[in-house]
């Protein structure tokens, strides 16, 4: 399955507690992108990632928008 979330214009800690919803209801095969704007989110999600062991790909496109991929 492939779980989309455009955090786009929302403040943190918003999109890593829609992130961590996510990431319970993920299995084994299944893939989020996750699109994020606020530097704090920017900052804090792929830290929990890291933290929590996830394999993730991060691309920022030209005008400020951070897209995450992580696969299961």
């Amino acid at each position: 399955m492939i779980y989309k979330y455009d955090g786009r214009g929302e403040k943190c800690p918003v999109p890593l507690v829609k992130l961590r919803l996510i990431l319970k209801e993920m299995q084994n095969g299944d893939k989020c992108i996750i699109t994020i704007d606020d530097i704090g989110s920017i900052k804090d999600i792929p830290k929990l990632l890291d933290k929590q062991g996830y394999i993730y790909q991060q691309q920022t496109n030209d005008i400020g928008f951070v897209e995450i991929s992580i696969n299961l």
